[in-house]
């Protein structure tokens, strides 16, 4: 599918654009919406370099990277960036993240956000499975992957090495019905 625009309330995601790169640095680059994340804050060039393959990725065939770009209905500015990829080792299974800038934490973006991608994956690609994994000290994640639907499923030990130690990972997913079950609610 490309491209990607997929409305909801408050937020749309759409397809990322050369322009967005300061948008997305503004959440990579930031301590604190990336003190949870896999990574430390990027530099503004490594978030070019991450837009430039991401927006390159969205025209392969078959797509396996849905990297886009989070935005407010009203106005349309960038306040997150959200990311699905198939996985080679699950059929019709797929991983996803995101991140929001750190001045809309609050407002209920999070979970719009991941029902958005939920339903990119589960009613427009026909996906079975979908997972994503949290730092086990996010437990605002963790509340906002819950409000969606989403179980929790276990731990992954040491999955992740930040700042120079290893952190385990918690994994929370949801299967097609489940979403269906939650989407009828």
């Amino acid at each position: 599918m490309h491209p990607v625009h997929l409305p909801g309330p408050r937020l749309a995601l759409r397809e990322l654009s050369p322009g967005d790169v300061d948008g997305v640095f503004a959440i990579y680059g930031s301590p604190a919406a990336t003190h949870h994340l896999s990574f430390e804050p990027r530099t503004r060039d490594q978030v070019a370099a991450i837009m430039e393959r991401s927006i390159a990725s969205a025209t392969v065939n078959p797509r396996s990277e849905y990297a886009v770009a989070v935005v407010e209905r009203q106005g349309g500015q960038l306040v997150g960036f959200g990311r699905l990829a198939t996985d080679p080792h699950q059929q019709r299974g797929a991983t996803f993240g995101f991140a929001l800038r750190p001045d809309v934490w609050g407002r209920g973006y999070g979970v719009e956000t991941v029902r958005l991608l939920l339903s990119l994956g589960f009613d427009t690609l026909g996906l079975h499975r979908i997972w994503g994994a949290r730092s086990p000290l996010n437990t605002a994640g963790a509340a906002t992957m819950a409000a969606a639907g989403m179980v929790e499923e276990g731990r992954i030990r040491e999955h992740v090495h930040k700042a120079g130690k290893w952190r385990d990972s918690i994994v929370h997913g949801i299967l097609d019905r489940e979403w269906r079950r939650a989407v009828a609610e």
